[in-house]
């Protein structure tokens, strides 16, 4: 396979544009290319999980909403696992490699080229997400799928874990003051920076919310039940 020419270090669509990135070579992936792989795979993960999550399982038959939840978890899976992955095992070669979801990694970067630059953050952040986040939302929708007494923990430690990330992910870019993006470009900052990450703060809390009432309210059964016994005892 014939190696690809590297572009000078200063010539990328990445900001701040005088940003030096030796070995860089431009994708031969189009933009349509790598958004139509990742929403595809996306799209046939939610399909396929709200099909497999209609069928009765073991704790009766699933609310709409909690079989939303588990496509969120199957897709959070697939993102964390495997795309995120990929990050955290190839982010020093990124910038030269041409296999597809290191093209990918370039294409996002135009609206955050810390992955480019492999920022400790985003490796760091990217590593602990791939080796948690994405086993554990995995075994979430399974717990669920078997009525397992520990769904509702996992829920809530893989929201928490996401929330915090997310969190942090834009808090740093905020104080680094947005330099790594253009700011304002209707598709690299505000659909691939601010959409696609908020996703992970507004999500992961109404699901945080979710399993504070679940756990709050077996608590409180399990207190009644508790009390219950001592009173007949007495």
């Amino acid at each position: 396979m014939e190696e690809m020419p590297s572009v000078a270090e200063n010539q990328h669509p990445f900001w701040p544009q005088d940003l030096s990135i030796p070995g860089y070579v431009a994708n031969d992936r189009s933009m349509a290319e790598i958004l139509t792989f990742l929403f595809s795979v996306s799209g046939l993960l939610l399909v396929g999980t709200w099909a497999l999550t209609g069928q009765e399982v073991a704790g009766g038959r699933l609310s709409a909403a909690r079989r939303l939840a588990l496509c969120w978890f199957t897709v959070c899976g697939f993102i964390h696992g495997v795309i995120e992955g990929w990050f955290s095992l190839y982010y020093p070669i990124i910038p030269s490699d041409q296999s597809f979801l290191s093209q990918l990694w370039k294409e996002y970067s135009k609206g955050d080229s810390r992955y480019v630059i492999a920022d400790n953050f985003t490796v760091c952040m990217e590593t602990v997400t791939a080796l948690l986040w994405g086993p554990l939302s995995v075994w979430t929708v399974l717990a669920f799928l078997y009525n397992r007494p520990n769904r509702f923990i996992l829920q809530l430690i893989v929201s928490l874990g996401q929330l915090y990330g997310a969190v942090l992910y834009f808090y740093t870019e905020h104080r680094d003051g947005y330099v790594h993006s253009q700011l304002g470009h209707p598709l690299y900052f505000w659909f691939y920076f601010m959409f696609m990450n908020t996703l992970w703060i507004v999500i992961p809390l109404l699901l945080i919310w979710d399993s504070w009432c679940q756990l709050s309210a077996a608590q409180s059964v399990t207190d009644t039940a508790v009390s219950g016994g001592k009173t007949k005892e007495e």
